[in-house]
């Protein structure tokens, strides 16, 4: 029997899913707000991990296809100190293959591969327990219902008041994004600085983060700890005024370093929020959730991996196991909390040291992490 399914969200870890089950023939919808694949800016670059989103990947018979077009070179990290010393430069070895990047953009096309996609169908909220199943409502008035729902649809979820009534809260951390376009033409200079990789640099309170993503494009973020409502009296859209006020606030810096941030051209403000470390539910039948729906956590690499990896194990266990459905979604759900909620305390304590009074934390975390 096929199970009438839908996934809300089409982001790494709904697409996934979705992926997974097409795979081994068993339909699927992926309901997805935006009105296309390309109506918004995909993000920066993400490290698969080859325990976790790689592996939802072979999952998916889409590993070579990402290896093909994955930067192993990408891996690479340089950490500095505010005055420009080099502190650490670590490169990968020939062979590693641990943790190569990827375009968001290039990662979302990978996965869409053959899915129908169904754009501009903006979920507006989710009623399980009715006789014919649970019933999907849409932004446009229409109703739908299916067998299983699973809210794939990130931090502000539309699904997740079906099963919980947690809401993300704010960690204390705002992070501010900028890009440099074709940055080893047009800025060489900083081109060597960034290097292959990523760049960070890490100061009381505060760090700039430089990632290399394809064709010269970099992301510039910094982070810095401040009130929710640190902007009140700036206007965001302004992109000189938050310029200013970004440059003003990392005083001091080496100059090549605050480059990153004089020759941004427009900045996105992305306070960092959180679901409590052990978010878990009491199981509904016929909804579940996954990635930052489920658990967000500080964006340190591990969240999207996760995700991923919870996508492909859900849609295998639909699509091979033996059990029911609501069966199936179950143990999904106690093995997803359990795995979560150390990873979710674990990005938890390396924000804290990422973004803390004594930068030598944010050193010390990565020693730990990639020994020399």
């Amino acid at each position: 029997m096929r199970h009438r399914i839908a996934v809300v969200g089409s982001g790494p870890a709904g697409l996934t899913f979705a992926r997974v089950l097409h795979r081994h023939d068993h339909p699927v919808a992926v309901l997805e707000r935006d009105p296309a694949p390309d109506s918004r800016p995909p993000g920066g670059t993400l490290d698969l991990h080859d325990w976790l989103g790689q592996l939802a990947l072979d999952k998916a018979g889409l590993l070579a296809e990402f290896q093909a077009l994955s930067r192993h070179e990408g891996q690479a990290m340089r950490i500095l100190d505010t005055d420009g010393t080099v502190l650490r430069d670590w490169r990968p070895g020939p062979d590693d293959q641990a943790n190569p990047e990827i375009d968001r953009g290039q990662l979302r096309d990978l996965l869409l591969g053959p899915l129908d996609v169904r754009w501009g169908q903006g979920v507006t909220r989710v009623v399980p327990g009715t006789r014919d199943g649970v019933v999907v409502h849409f932004a446009d008035g229409r109703q739908e219902t299916f067998d299983l729902v699973v809210g794939a649809d990130g931090a502000w979820s539309r699904v997740r008041p079906a099963v919980s009534s947690v809401t993300p809260h704010y960690t204390g951390v705002t992070s501010v994004e900028t890009s440099l376009d074709d940055v080893d033409t047009r800025h060489p200079d900083l081109a060597r600085l960034i290097g292959d990789g990523s760049l960070a640099v890490y100061g009381v309170n505060r760090s700039l983060v430089a990632q290399r993503n394809s064709g010269g494009h970099v992301k510039v973020y910094a982070k810095f700890r401040a009130p929710v409502d640190w902007h009140r009296n700036l206007d965001l859209a302004d992109a000189g005024a938050v310029r200013a006020s970004l440059l003003g606030l990392f005083d001091g810096w080496a100059a090549p370093v605050l480059d990153l941030l004089r020759h941004g051209t427009a900045f996105v403000h992305r306070p960092l929020y959180v679901l409590p470390v052990s978010h878990t539910w009491t199981h509904v039948p016929g909804v579940t959730l996954l990635g930052d729906a489920a658990h967000l956590m500080p964006p340190l690499g591990v969240g999207a991996n996760l995700a991923m990896l919870e996508g492909a194990e859900l849609a295998e266990s639909i699509a091979t196991g033996p059990g029911d459905l609501d069966e199936a979604v179950r143990a999904f759900e106690e093995q997803m909390w359990a795995r979560a909620g150390k990873w979710a305390q674990i990005t938890r304590d390396g924000l804290e040291r990422l973004v803390s009074p004594d930068p030598a934390e944010a050193l010390a975390l990565f020693d730990q992490v990639q020994p020399s």
